[in-house]
C-alpha cells in the first residue's frame, strides 16, 4: 500500500497530503503518519508554512468506523491518546498551518482543521462532528468549538451530530473563505503568498503567541508577547521590514525580494 501521507515542497511550502482516498478516513496508520510528517516538518527550519489536505474528494470523513466497533476500553484510551498527539503536532507546528478543506471534513477530521491556524474550504463541503449518532463524544479540537462560535452553535453542532455546508461555516467563523472547488489550490496558494511575503522569523515568533494566548490568562498572553517583540530584534527582520516601509519596496527577507515563495 502506498504512503498514507504525502509531503511536496512548493518553495517555502510544504503540501501535506492525506493518501487514503475517496474519503480519507481515519485510522492508526494514518494518525501515525500523520503526526511523524508534522514532526518532520517542525525540525526544517526552511519550512515556512504547512498546507494540509485531502487526497480524491474528501479533507476526511473522520474515523473508521469499522475500527472504532472493535475497541474496548483500553483500545478506545490508545486511540484517542494517539490521536491527540497527532493534533497536538498540527496545533503546536511553528509555522502556519492552512487547512485546504477540499471535501468532506467530518469528526476527526473537522478536529484537525480546527487545528489549523486558517481554513479556506470549496463551495458546499460538509463539516461537523457525528460521533454521538455512532455512540462517542466529540472531544480534543472539538473543545474550541464554545469559544470559536459562541456556546449555543457549538452546543448544536455537538449534540446532534448534523453537518452545516462551508457557506454556513463562513457565516459562523469556523473558515476564512469558501471558493468554488476547481479554484480551491489557487485561493490557498494566494493566501500562503501573503505569509511567505513577510518576515519568517516574526512569523514563527506570531504563531507561537497565537498558541499561547489560547492557553493563558490574558495578563501572562501579554507578558509573552513583550518577550516576542523584543526577541524579533535578535533578528534582522525588523531593520530591514521598517527600512523597506520607508523606502516604499518590497522586503527582502532571507536576501529575496518580497521573501520566498
Amino acid at each position: 500500500m502506498d504512503a498514507p501521507v504525502r509531503l511536496r515542497r512548493v518553495g517555502g511550502a510544504a503540501w501535506c497530503t492525506l493518501e487514503r482516498p475517496p474519503l480519507n478516513l481515519l485510522e492508526p496508520g494514518i494518525i501515525r503518519a500523520l503526526r511523524d510528517a508534522f514532526q518532520t516538518l517542525a525540525g526544517d527550519p526552511t519550512v515556512r508554512l504547512v498546507v494540509l489536505t485531502g487526497g480524491g474528494r474528501a479533507f476526511t470523513a473522520g474515523m473508521d468506523v469499522g475500527y472504532l466497533r472493535d475497541l474496548d476500553v483500553a483500545g478506545a484510551r490508545a486511540l484517542i491518546t494517539s490521536l491527540h498527539d497527532t493534533i497536538d503536532a498540527v496545533h503546536r507546528a511553528p509555522v502556519p498551518v492552512i487547512a485546504a478543506v477540499n471535501g468532506a471534513c467530518l469528526g476527526a477530521g473537522f478536529e484537525l482543521a480546527l487545528a489549523c491556524d486558517l481554513r479556506v474550504a470549496a463551495a458546499g463541503a460538509p463539516l461537523g462532528l457525528p460521533e454521538v449518532r455512532v455512540g462517542v463524544p466529540s472531544v480534543i479540537q472539538a473543545a474550541l468549538l464554545p469559544p470559536l462560535i459562541g456556546p449555543g452553535r457549538a452546543a448544536e453542532l455537538l449534540l446532534t451530530g448534523e453537518t452545516i455546508p462551508a457557506e454556513r461555516a463562513l457565516e459562523w467563523g469556523l473558515v476564512n473563505a469558501v471558493v468554488p472547488a476547481p479554484g480551491l489550490t489557487a485561493a490557498v496558494e494566494a493566501l500562503a503568498a501573503k505569509i511567505l511575503a513577510c518576515g519568517p522569523e516574526a512569523v514563527r515568533l506570531q504563531k507561537e503567541l497565537i498558541v499561547r494566548w489560547r492557553e493563558t490568562d490574558l495578563g501572562t498572553a501579554v507578558r509573552h508577547g513583550i518577550d516576542a517583540f523584543a526577541a524579533a530584534y535578535a533578528t534582522d527582520e525588523p531593520r530591514e521590514g521598517t527600512s523597506a516601509f520607508l523606502e516604499k519596496r518590497a522586503p527582502r527577507f532571507g536576501g529575496a525580494p518580497g521573501g520566498p515563495r
